[in-house]
């Protein structure tokens, strides 16, 4: 296995999403820094910075220039960041010193690598909130169909009391939809210009401030005031927006493997992996896959929420572990987001098996609402000590919850009480709220 199964080809099929893996290669990287060198250079050419022709020419020639990322390796090896080799690199590729003299012109190495990353991250935003909306919308749809489905709700692992299908689905894309509204929020703190020179005070930059705005504005991204080179709550609420994403995605994840189980049998997938083995077997990869990527994230987040603490106005240390998680971490939710857009729209309710397990013949799941109703006659602690005493009469006598209370208050009207669409609550509510924010996307 390759050291970061994001990255193997054997388990690319597995945990590989080609759109935002794309985003993180060396090229990619590369490609992104000289955007912004270029930016930067004609920017400056524009204000008067450096001379306009030489503006052009970098801008002109970071569009066009060819560099080889490993040719980058060796001097970044020694220097930790990669921008001198570029510098160096562009310098040979373009034989032109009289205009490269004014590339990267009074920016520092993180200015240009933490830009470059805000730029690729602006691509990853816009993929992931895509994917959201049809999640989203596909749940909806779901939720909407099986609003008045009843299943039986459990707590615990445990049968609790009547829900619907559709309520259950709607648990899985509320949150959803908040994290939309979240990520919203973020992406003004997160998509920013960095330009603030080596120790964050745009010293070596006459009207650097007016110059910053510019390259902002240029980049298509929001301008940044205060130096964020050791400020790094912009990075890590991303993180954190990513953990919350691939948690709600893994929650949906864990109930579709129990409803799925052998013996349970509430959910069919539309399809699963083979066994090497066994060949009655159907596994529930896709569920399994985001539990585990949820599981990762969160354990990748803790190593970028330990990033914040950065030292004084730059700090290699904090920075360098950006960079060993944020890749992986937009890897993981990119694939989690694309094994539930696949599972939302192959999901099938049994609702024969539904309706089965919600009473195994004692009705036990209605106990809850008899001793409800049996409080409307009696102090409540004196109802549930008696239909508690009923309940372990009906599983050692096997006789039905309802005969028993049939025979011990013939007056209650048992007939409507112990049925699935009496106890529903506000589960078919909850389902077609959900149902109309979701298709309004």
């Amino acid at each position: 296995m390759a050291v970061t199964p994001f990255d193997s080809a054997m388990f690319r099929g597995l945990f590989g999403d080609d759109e935002v893996a794309r985003l993180f290669t060396d090229s990619a990287e590369v490609r992104a820094m000289l955007l912004v060198e270029g930016a930067l250079a004609q920017t400056q050419g524009e204000l008067g910075i450096i001379p306009a022709e030489a503006g052009a020419f970098i801008k002109r020639a970071t569009l066009e220039v060819q560099i080889d990322p490993a040719g980058l390796s060796a001097e970044t090896g020694i220097n930790a960041v990669v921008v001198p080799a570029l510098v160096k690199a562009f310098h040979a590729a373009t034989d032109a010193p009289e205009h490269a003299q004014y590339f990267h012109w009074g920016a520092t190495s993180q200015d240009i690598i933490d830009t470059g990353l805000v730029l690729r991250l602006k691509q990853v935003v816009t993929i992931f909130e895509g994917r959201l909306k049809r999640i989203i919308k596909a749940l909806g749809t779901l939720a909407d169909t099986h609003a008045d489905l009843p299943m039986a709700g459990r707590t615990y692992g445990q049968i609790a009391s009547p829900t619907t299908f559709g309520a259950t689905v709607a648990s899985w894309g509320t949150p959803l939809i908040t994290h939309l509204t979240r990520l919203n929020e973020l992406r003004p703190r997160l998509l920013r210009v960095s330009l603030s020179g080596a120790a964050g005070t745009l010293s070596m930059l006459n009207d650097g401030a007016e110059l910053r705005t510019k390259l902002a504005a240029s980049l298509g991204l929001e301008d940044s005031p205060a130096a964020w080179h050791s400020t790094r709550d912009s990075i890590a609420e991303f993180s954190g927006w990513m953990t919350l994403v691939a948690g709600s995605l893994g929650k949906m994840g864990e109930d579709l493997l129990l409803l799925t189980q052998s013996g349970i049998n509430e959910v069919s997938l539309g399809g699963g992996g083979s066994s090497s083995t066994m060949p009655q077997k159907s596994n529930p990869v896709l569920p399994s896959l985001l539990v585990a990527l949820a599981r990762q994230t969160t354990a990748l987040n803790s190593a970028i929420q330990g990033a914040v603490v950065h030292r004084q106005q730059r700090d290699g240390a904090a920075w360098f572990i950006e960079w060993m998680t944020i890749g992986q971490t937009c890897a993981a939710t990119a694939r989690a987001l694309s094994a539930a857009s696949d599972l939302a729209d192959s999901i099938t309710p049994n609702t024969d098996t539904m309706g089965h397990n919600i009473d195994d013949g004692l009705g036990l799941i209605y106990a809850e609402a008899l001793s409800f109703e049996l409080a409307k006659t009696m102090p409540r602690p004196d109802a549930q000590a008696a239909v508690k005493q009923l309940c372990q009469q009906a599983k050692s006598t096997g006789t039905p919850l309802s005969d028993l209370a049939a025979n011990a208050w013939p007056d209650i009207g048992i007939e409507t009480l112990f049925t699935p669409a009496a106890q529903l609550g506000d589960a078919p509510l909850q389902a077609r709220s959900f149902a109309k924010a979701a298709l309004s996307y």
